[in-house]
């Protein structure tokens, strides 16, 4: 097992150049290698054991196939599908080679070994055929590559020369390499990392940094983050000035200079390369890219983090003043956001021990990251919605090759990393998770046992003896004077406050136990822009209800291998359907009862105030719903959400008192249906300038450019661009695109299958604001609908262009939609 531990001396010739700075330790603080951590009976060992058994049942050859094939080798099988066979082919692959290598170190697992060997073996043949280094499973990924090289850079946020994210793609193999080396001590992984390193120090070498820059436009992963760890794993500081060039500068220069330019940005993409500048800035001693990175944290944590832990709706950062899409969108926090925001967490932690870090670690970790594990099949997530009554699809071993599946198959191997940490001769216990700690050190074992969060207490028990500092979390969800502790059965005074640690110098002798008494009480949490949504938490979980507002629904929580598949596209919930708190103060968790029985549920409180269904006028099949189900919202429990599976479930609930309650409906019930009549007569729609609907629509392009304006994502170009739309009944009437009323001096047309459907002069006049224009879809369109598909392709005119375009929708005839 390596550790990646700098050395002073490593410090000293890294530090060159790169700062002004005097050259320290990168970390004071130390969380213990995989293999000294066990965990014990609870649900993340369970979510553990499950996610071994998916990764076992996963074919590596299929895997593999990418690779082999961008080697010239004949595959041994094909690749899978999904992502991995329409542009990101091999992704999986390299997330799969980490998460074999930390399945691995948690658990000792033989069988999982012999996968990872089998994996570098396959791996190392198609290296060696490429013969400089290069390895990847980017389709003819050789002669963009080239391009590259030679200065060709045709750079958008999710192509670089007409490719998929090649270079995120490309860090997924970087990374599995890295992780092969620390995790499971593989020489043969370490060979090929720094072979594949220097074949990508050559493919910039003659580039400047202008050049680089623009490359980096395109979604690039934690590409500087690895070449940073390959310098301090080498000590070679030529990787190190690398991981420098990879660092995007565009995004950093604000963020070091405190300006919060998040909103509109696809949230995934950021996270990495901030993990990225505070590991640059770390091993190079800068101050300046080490706060950068504190203040990305403390902006995304405070200000754009549901109560889950999770961030961002449709995969992109909105407005920290207006939650509303995170409560109306189905599109939730991805899971790969919350898995790069615990990395991130994980290095200001090592850096500066506070436990605001844990703090949100515990959180993110217990709700996000354990509840996106199908508990009885292995399926992963990538989004969960927050907008209640909505629910989750869940991928499969053999379907949905998504990017959440890659983090996804990582996530439930790596509990271990920080329950415990330590530095010098103090051991911190962080978060109360059942496990063992052998600390090989000090010849000191730990094992801690406990039922959390169903009981309200942790025990430690210490095997071996020797002196030294044990610092106990105060977590700041037990109140201050509430936590009580003995040791030995004798009680020990508590001098410490929620939000600190607990210490205890001692003399440690072989079998002395202590014991933690760790009351916990409801809270209510609001959302972070202070609108009237409420999640309730309890002790570090947050509480959901599994709801059933419709009558007899079959809903399929099995995602397909279809590009939107990881879309819960199920009808919307009308929110007037939604319980909502109702009192004259909002002291509403008072009522919160505990049920009987040992795994922790409570009685919804009579301030949580369900619809009456029987005075709703809701004609259901006029709205293309299903029957109501008149006992909806009536005998509500609320449980831990990572037990919540396979159901449609409610996480905030929408608040107000009694008087305002009538009028509160009101705009509710207005405003929604007309969103849900939208979203019913909508086909299929493309959000132009978001990575992933355009992506998962096969965008192409000439010429093409995106960007935000007023929170809103455009697309334009001064050649072409075009999208797949999908109409498999053959039933679309109507195409309506979104403008900006002040685009000028734009003309260019707009074909659908090859046929015009309209030539449009944008010239200004329609004001301040934006606007959408229907244009009829003619029957020949149809006709040319080979598969149900409709390409729909935007021309500039000869000198202007076409857009922007800020939204695109596919309409069936239905009068009672309304909305832009």
């Amino acid at each position: 097992m390596k550790r990646i531990i700098l050395s002073l001396t490593l410090s000293s010739i890294l530090v060159s150049g790169c700062s002004q700075q005097e050259p320290t330790q990168p970390y004071e603080m130390e969380t213990f290698p995989l293999d000294q951590v066990r965990l014990l009976k609870s649900p993340f060992k369970y979510a553990q054991d499950t996610n071994i058994q998916y990764i076992l049942a996963m074919d590596p050859d299929r895997l593999l196939a990418p690779y082999l094939k961008e080697a010239g080798i004949e595959p041994k099988a094909n690749n899978y599908g999904n992502w991995e066979n329409t542009g990101l082919d091999g992704h999986i692959g390299g997330h799969y080679l980490t998460a074999l290598s930390l399945a691995w170190a948690a658990t000792g697992n033989q069988d999982v070994k012999q996968r990872l060997d089998y994996m570098l073996n396959e791996l190392k043949r198609a290296q060696d055929k490429s013969g400089d280094g290069y390895l990847s499973g980017v389709p003819g990924g050789k002669a963009m590559w080239s391009e590259l090289a030679e200065g060709d850079i045709r750079s958008d946020l999710f192509t670089l020369n007409d490719k998929w994210v090649p270079l995120y793609n490309i860090h997924k193999i970087y990374a599995g390499l890295r992780d092969a080396y620390i995790h499971a001590d593989s020489q043969q992984a370490l060979e090929m990392l720094v072979a594949l390193s220097d074949w990508g120090a050559q493919l910039i070498a003659n580039l400047s940094d202008k050049q680089v820059q623009l490359i980096l436009k395109s979604e690039h992963g934690g590409l500087n983050e690895v070449y940073a760890d390959v310098a301090e794993i080498t000590g070679k500081q030529k990787y190190l000035d690398i991981a420098k060039r990879l660092s995007h500068r565009e995004i950093l220069e604000p963020l070091e200079q405190h300006q919060d330019k998040l909103t509109g940005l696809h949230a995934n993409t950021q996270i990495p390369k901030v993990i990225g500048y505070k590991r640059v800035g770390d091993l190079a001693g800068n101050a300046q890219w080490q706060d950068a990175a504190e203040y990305f944290w403390n902006e995304v944590v405070e200000h754009r983090t549901v109560a889950i832990g999770g961030n961002s709706v449709r995969e992109h950062f909105h407005p920290t003043d207006d939650f509303a899409p995170m409560v109306e969108d189905v599109e939730g926090p991805e899971t790969c956001n919350t898995y790069n925001m615990l990395k991130l967490t994980q290095m200001l932690y090592l850096t500066d021990p506070e436990t605001r870090y844990i703090r949100y670690y515990e959180r993110a970790l217990y709700n996000h990251i354990l509840s996106s594990q199908n508990p009885d099949n292995g399926g992963l997530v990538y989004f969960t919605p927050m907008r209640p009554n909505h629910y989750r699809m869940y991928s499969q071993p053999e379907d949905a090759m998504w990017c959440c599946v890659g983090s996804g198959i990582e996530n439930h191997s790596k509990y271990g990393e920080m329950i415990y940490a330590h530095r010098g001769d103090e051991l911190f216990v962080n978060l109360f998770i059942p496990s063992t700690l052998d600390w090989e050190e000090k010849g000191i074992k730990v094992k801690q046992e406990n039922h959390i969060p169903d009981t309200e207490s942790t025990a430690l028990t210490v095997s071996g003896n020797g002196e030294f500092s044990l610092k106990l979390r105060y977590p700041v969800w037990v109140s201050d004077g509430e936590l009580s502790m003995s040791i030995n059965g004798e009680p020990v005074t508590v001098q410490a406050n929620p939000g600190s640690y607990i210490t205890v110098e001692r003399d440690w002798s072989d079998g002395d136990r202590i014991e933690i008494n760790l009351p916990m009480h409801p809270e209510a949490e609001q959302l972070p822009d202070k609108s009237d949504y409420y999640a309730l938490t309890y002790g570090p979980v947050v509480l959901a209800a599994k709801t059933q507002p419709f009558a007899d629904e079959n809903l399929n929580f099995l995602a397909d291998d279809s590009r939107m598949g990881h879309i819960a596209q199920g009808p919307m919930c009308p929110q007037e359907l939604t319980p909502m708190f109702v009192s004259d103060d909002r002291n509403f968790v008072s009522g919160l009862k505990r049920l009987p029985g040992e795994e922790l549920r409570f009685a919804a409180p009579d301030s949580l105030q369900s619809a009456d269904f029987q005075a709703l006028k809701i004609d259901t099949t006029a709205a293309g719903l299903p029957a109501l189900n008149p006992k909806a919202g009536s005998g509500l429990e609320l449980i831990p959400f990572f037990r919540v599976h396979e159901s449609r479930y409610s996480i905030y609930w929408p608040y107000s008192t009694p008087q305002g309650l009538a009028a509160k409906q009101q705009q509710r019930e207005a405003e929604d249906r007309a969103r849900l009549a939208l979203a019913r007569q909508t086909i299929d729609k493309v959000a132009p300038g978001e990575q992933q609907p355009e992506a998962d629509h096969f965008f192409a392009g000439a010429g093409t450019e995106a960007g935000v304006h007023r929170g809103r994502h455009w697309r334009h170009a001064s050649d072409w661009f075009s999208y797949q739309l999908k109409d498999p009944e053959q039933e679309a009437q109507t195409l309506r695109i979104t403008y900006f009323g002040l685009d000028n001096g734009r003309r260019f047309r707009i074909l659908a299958n090859n046929i015009e459907l309209a030539q449009v002069n944008l010239d200004g006049s329609r004001g301040d604001d934006f606007f959408t224009v229907d244009y009829p879809i003619p029957a020949s369109v149809q006709q040319k609908a080979e598969g149900g598909l409709i390409e729909l392709r935007f021309e500039a005119a000869e000198n202007s262009v076409a857009g922007g375009i800020y939204g695109v929708r596919l309409l069936r005839d239905d009068s009672s939609a309304s909305g832009g």
